[in-house]
């Protein structure tokens, strides 16, 4: 076990390390750059003159070559410095802080949506008599999966803000706020851990443990509950990882759409002005959410097969 979580670890130092550098590199190819921008009063300031500019690209260290700035923010960061946003001068970390709650709270509804509907979709799609409803069913999660985040919360909004009238439509205020957030955010990611979940039953439930139980009475509603779901869960759990690690990027989108605070919508303002340790800074904390939920679903594959930590094919 202590092996396998070694190995864990190293994988997820490699990846932070990777989406690092990648963040770096594409923000560098990108035309431009922020002191540019300051320089033609861009960012709702006076035009800067040549000394300011000089100051400036000293003060964030934009004078050195291109590989310092990267060995010295990159080396910064590992001390847990993010540095000083260029549109504001307040430390990364400090904006990303103040702006995570309201993005955590449609993080987490989301993730919920997503797993009590992709859990419900797939057990009742695999334990029903009915052939039609199995059918339909199976067919929700693909044109669930299909319909883009946007599209999905303009719509909600069209129907339960400004046709019913029984949700806000914008704003972070209360409970009722983030029902149709959560609801925009997790319905694709549901589909998709329906998807997995669904076929992984079907394959469970053709085994022949299944119809061991089966002949000595067990009910249908115990062996999917108790003995088929655990086999299944391994590549549902498997997507819900990627799901989960995915949320923060989601919440760009549906922060935009219903005009709430949050990380998605700093990110959307600190690309605009190309605020270079905003962007570099938030990419770095969704990639530590996205390695730290992913190694917390590689900790828990031992727990339903320890085969797995032992280096054995769950099949075998």
């Amino acid at each position: 076990m202590l092996g396998y979580l070694l190995r864990r670890l190293g994988t997820a130092v490699a990846v932070l390390w990777a989406a690092y550098t990648a963040g770096f590199v594409v923000l560098w190819l990108l035309p431009g750059d922020p002191i540019s921008t300051m320089a033609s009063g861009g960012l709702d300031g006076e035009p800067l003159t040549p000394a300011a500019i000089e100051a400036l690209k000293a003060r964030y260290g934009f004078d050195q070559p291109l590989i310092v700035q990267y060995g010295t923010r990159l080396w910064a960061a590992v001390q847990g410095d993010l540095g000083a946003s260029i549109q504001t001068g307040r430390p990364v970390g400090s904006a990303i802080a103040e702006a995570l709650p309201p993005t955590i709270q449609i993080a987490l509804g989301g993730l919920l949506v997503a797993v009590v509907l992709g859990t419900g979709t797939a057990v009742a799609a695999t334990s029903t008599r009915l052939r039609w409803l199995r059918q339909l069913l199976m067919a929700l999660p693909s044109l669930a999966v299909s319909l883009p985040v946007f599209w999905v919360g303009l719509m909600l909004v069209q129907i339960f803000s400004f046709g019913l009238g029984v949700l806000p439509s914008v704003g972070a205020g209360g409970f009722s706020a983030l029902v149709l957030p959560s609801v925009t955010l997790g319905l694709p990611m549901g589909a998709l851990v329906a998807q997995v979940l669904a076929k992984s039953l079907t394959t469970a439930l053709d085994e022949p443990y299944v119809q061991t139980a089966r002949a000595k009475g067990v009910g249908r509603g115990a062996i999917h509950l108790r003995h088929a779901l655990q086999n299944a869960a391994i590549p549902a759990l498997t997507v819900l990882g990627y799901v989960a690690g995915n949320l923060l990027a989601g919440t760009v989108v549906v922060e935009t759409v219903f005009t709430r605070p949050g990380l998605g919508r700093l990110t959307v303002q600190a690309v605009g002005v190309q605020d270079i340790p905003m962007v570099q800074g938030i990419v770095l904390f969704a990639s530590l959410v996205f390695v730290g939920v992913n190694l917390l679903v590689d900790l828990v594959y031992p727990v339903l097969d320890p085969r797995i930590a032992r280096g054995v094919p769950a099949a075998a």
